[in-house]
């Protein structure tokens, strides 16, 4: 199984929700659509708290997570989100267990 799990904390400035969506959700699909390394890249709105968003990624890897960094489609991200952006934690690890391995 394995795997190089990626979780990424962000708080919103307010009134960026939408704006900053929009880019996440370009960014994630372009990830697991042209990322030989991208398996998963999940981006999930707490309850009641549109200021924050977490984000859920797994590759094959800490090479492929090195190589999505260095894509454009990151690089955009990373630029037009940054203004949005309040504060962002980056936790990394390794995946034991997925429940779907049944």
């Amino acid at each position: 199984m394995g795997g190089y799990v990626v979780t990424v904390e962000f708080r919103l400035k307010p009134g960026a929700f939408e704006r900053f969506r929009k880019l996440i959700v370009e960014n994630a699909r372009a990830s697991v659509r042209d990322e030989p390394g991208c398996r998963q890249f999940d981006v999930v709105t707490p309850q009641g708290d549109t200021d924050r968003v977490i984000l859920y990624e797994i590759y094959d890897d800490a090479a492929a997570f090195d190589a999505h960094k260095k894509t454009p489609h990151f690089a955009a991200f990373d630029r037009d989100s940054a203004p949005l952006v309040a504060a962002k934690v980056v936790t990394l690890g390794k995946l034991e267990y997925a429940g779907a391995d049944g």
